[in-house]
């Protein structure tokens, strides 16, 4: 943004008495009316079978890179060989894309790896979040109990914390 862009801006702002923040989003179309309760769609539920399928497919794509994927190697790293013994620089061209296809077959193949294994342990290991979680906001519930003026009117004692204590500031 120009220099002169920022100033006229500024003073823009300064004539109109906005000293209001403003957040750069685009405007939801819903007349500034609050988003609708989350709860309203239902809770996040993954399946165990869910899981399963997405880590065999990973695991048919691995095996699938190896058998079929690998195929092209053997053949362009004998083709290089034999334009490179034949005096041809293309030779040695054809054997780094041969070596890089390797390479970048060997990085598709563990990133595959990588979800097979990771759907098969993702269900046991986060099976007691959603009970961590309903314990923790139950606490969080009790908390807010002890500030809320509702318990209790305004100033006066509030019960969440049980009778008050005669004997404490009296000697």
């Amino acid at each position: 943004m120009a220099w002169d862009e920022w100033e006229q801006l500024k003073s823009q702002t300064a004539q109109d008495g906005s000293t209001r923040m403003q957040l750069n989003q685009l405007d939801p179309g819903d007349g500034g009316r609050p988003a609708p309760d989350p709860g309203q769609y239902g809770d996040l539920k993954v399946h165990q079978k869910d899981l399963a399928k997405i880590g065999q497919n990973a695991f048919d794509l691995y095996d699938d890179l190896w058998n079929k994927g690998r195929r092209a190697v053997p053949t362009s790293e004998s083709a290089a060989g034999t334009l490179t013994k034949g005096g041809f620089a293309l030779g040695s061209a054809l054997q780094h894309v041969a070596l890089r296809w390797d390479q970048q077959l060997s990085s598709l193949r563990d990133a595959c790896a990588h979800i097979s294994n990771h759907m098969r342990v993702t269900k046991n290991l986060h099976a007691d979040d959603d009970g961590y979680i309903r314990r923790q906001m139950s606490s969080i519930d009790l908390l807010d109990a002890g500030f809320d003026e509702r318990v209790g009117p305004p100033g006066k004692h509030n019960s969440v914390y049980g009778e008050p204590d005669d004997k404490k500031g009296k000697k």
